[in-house]
């Protein structure tokens, strides 16, 4: 069964009272793997909803999320606060797979018009913030002579500075592929050379990923750590 068609089973299994559902994620790009698995977002007029569930229909992978109108504007609103936005996208990119009533539409177009506005501004303490904890990382990297402690300041760094180049970007933050998918159109290039970068780190060559890291936090002001203050203890 084709992707569309398993994931219109699903909701006729489970919620074949749901009001829309939408089908999204990379299953309907070009980016589909082996592994893919069926993104589906289904709304509901009230109970059990809303809540998420991971379980395999046939050969598919399926990761549910089922919402009622009202969570569905709690959670889009949450989302857009963090400026990460996985349910907008399924919603705004996604497959509408069918509309009883027209709230599907709706929620569409709602989802579309928030992905184009993109994300709230992020406020110069926040990137202070990020640029004191990544000059803290460097600093370790430098210092460290053991390998495993090497392997693991490295792929830091690179989440990291790859976080702050979305935030200096304007653009929506994504975690792990969806960190590399957001980059691609932000800043070309640094994901690869983060790649690259940390493999040689690996090799024992830590100046590549501090020349890459410099070069992003130059954006910003450079390096941070001596006369940064912040209320509250660890952070």
């Amino acid at each position: 069964m084709d992707a569309i068609g398993a994931a219109r089973a699903v909701v006729e299994e489970h919620h074949p009272d749901a009001r829309a559902a939408f089908l999204g994620g990379s299953v309907l790009t070009g980016r589909r793997a082996a592994t893919s698995d069926l993104d589906i977002v289904v709304l509901l007029h009230g109970a059990p909803a809303p809540y998420r569930a991971s379980f395999r229909h046939g050969d598919w992978p399926v990761e549910l999320f089922v919402h009622t109108e009202a969570s569905w504007y709690a959670y889009v609103e949450r989302e857009v606060r963090r400026r990460r936005s996985p349910l907008l996208s399924m919603c705004a990119d996604g497959l509408l797979l069918f509309d009883t009533d027209g709230v599907g539409a709706c929620l569409a177009a709602e989802a579309q018009r928030l992905a184009a506005a993109g994300p709230p501004t992020v406020s110069a303490e926040e990137i202070d913030d990020r640029r004191y904890a990544i000059t803290d990382l460097l600093d370790d990297l430098s210092g460290s002579t053991d390998g495993g402690e090497r392997l693991f300041i490295a792929t830091e760094l690179a989440r990291r500075t790859g976080e702050l180049a979305l935030a200096i970007g304007g653009s929506w933050v994504g975690g792990g592929k969806w960190l590399a998918r957001r980059l691609e159109t932000t800043a070309p290039g640094l994901s690869m050379r983060l790649h690259h970068a940390v493999r040689e780190v690996l090799g024992g060559e830590v100046q590549p990923l501090v020349g890459v890291v410099d070069e992003v936090l130059e954006q910003t002001g450079g390096r941070l750590w001596e006369g940064y203050k912040r209320g509250g203890g660890t952070p």
